[in-house]
Parts: C-alpha cells; structure tokens; sequence
C-alpha cells in the first residue's frame, strides 16, 4: 500500500524540520570556525545546487530545500565534501533516468516532481548528523533503478527465488554491478579531491557496498511486511554504511 498523501506530507515537514535542526546545531558548533567569505561560497553554489536539482526535476521542492540546508552544511564544512555530494547526485541522476520507458512499463519510475524532503534526508541525514556535531547514498541508487532499467533476472536477496524487477529487496548482477561501481566511483573521486586518503578508498567502496546490501535485505524483510517504509530503509542502509566507514577508517 502506497503511503498516503497526509502521510507524505507530514514526513516532508518532518524531515525540513530535521534538516533545519541539523543546520541549527552546525551553528552553534562551528559557526567560529567559518569565514565570513566561506559562508557566502557555500551559501552561493548550494542554491544553485538546489535550483539545478529542481529544474532537472531529480528532487521536488521540498526536497530542494532539504538538500540546500544539507549541502550547505556540508559546503561550509569544507568544500570538498559538496563535491562529492554534486557527484552522487549526478550518478543518482543518471542511474534514475537510465530504462525510464521500462521503468514507466513496470510501474516502478521515480515521481515525475523528484525526490522528496524525506526521501532526501533518509539518504543524507546521518551524514549532515555527523558534520553538525562538534570534532558520509549513491550505490543503492545506482544498483536498484539500473538494476530495474536493464533486463536481466532478479532475486530476493533473502531467498535467492526470483521476483519481479522493482519488488523490495530484489538484486540482479546488474545492478550489484552498477552500485558496486558508483560506490567506489565515490571513493575514487574523495581521493581526487583530497577529501580522504588513498588508502581509504576502499574503505569507502565497501562500506557504500555494505550499506546497499543491507538496504536490499531489510526491503526483502521489514519492508516487504510493512514495518518499515523506503525511506526508513535508506536511513538504515545509509546508517551502516557511515559504520563500516568509520570502523575500517578506525583500522
């Protein structure tokens, strides 16, 4: 059952109140550790993000003013880190738009208006936690829509019997494929920027892996029955991939 529209619209706000509390805490935090130059730069470049975003429709206008909250906590951080967040919105992008008539036949296409405030910060709320507090999505993007985009069998991760392309939880070589490459895409381009060692690459390749398989299993499962809806899944999935990065970055 598709949640309701009251319901969708109460998640959105939730989810903007959640994003302002994030930027709230960045304030306090940090706010003597930013210039005044540095602020404007990433006040700047993250309403144009947000604007691309809308125009290209890969976020509804909720979601736009979720993701320029976030981005720009991000952007004010250090700038290195909205680069990496403009390339995994643009593999998202890509991945999203990849099949779209095949995607419409199946009836599983993303919303014409783009993704929502909540849908938004399911995928980048745990990362703009981690940057608010005193002192990061894009594989299981990449894996579901190209692994529903491209024919090819599908599996229940949990069962290894084979479903319908789109149905919660289901994996296909494809799509593995995709997200395993968007995941280390990730890394690859973190070291280009000088975000993170090279040495750490991999780290973040397995841990974007790890967090996709983990969105696969409890869509097979939690989701499947019910108990939890997308956008609680992608939280978890995004949860225990920030986990398994920090554990290995901790080796």
């Amino acid at each position: 059952m598709a949640p309701s529209f009251t319901t969708t619209r109460v998640a959105d706000w939730l989810a903007l109140i959640t994003s302002t509390i994030l930027l709230a805490l960045f304030a306090l935090f940090h706010s003597k550790e930013i210039r005044r130059s540095q602020l404007i730069i990433a006040l700047a470049i993250t309403l144009a993000f947000a604007l691309l975003g809308r125009l290209t429709h890969g976020v509804s206008t909720s979601g736009a003013i979720a993701g320029a909250l976030l981005a720009f906590l991000m952007a004010a951080r250090d700038l290195r880190i909205f680069w990496v967040l403009l390339v995994v919105f643009a593999l998202t992008l890509v991945a999203t738009r990849l099949g779209s008539s095949r995607k419409r036949q199946l009836r599983i296409a993303e919303s014409g208006s783009g993704r929502s405030a909540s849908q938004v910060v399911a995928n980048l709320g745990i990362s703009g936690l981690l940057l608010a507090l005193p002192s990061f999505g894009a594989a299981d993007t990449a894996s579901s829509e190209i692994g529903t985009a491209f024919p090819g069998r599908t599996v229940l991760i949990s069962t290894w019997r084979t479903v319908s392309p789109g149905v919660d939880g289901g994996i296909s070589l494809t799509g593995t494929l995709a997200g395993l490459l968007a995941a280390a895409t990730i890394g690859v381009f973190g070291v280009f920027v000088g975000l993170i060692p090279a040495s750490q690459a991999i780290a973040i390749a397995c841990a974007g892996a790890l967090g996709m398989l983990v969105d696969s299993l409890l869509g097979a499962t939690l989701e499947k029955r019910r108990y939890l809806n997308n956008d609680f899944v992608n939280l978890f999935g995004t949860s225990s991939a920030v986990l398994l990065g920090w554990l290995l970055w901790m080796v």
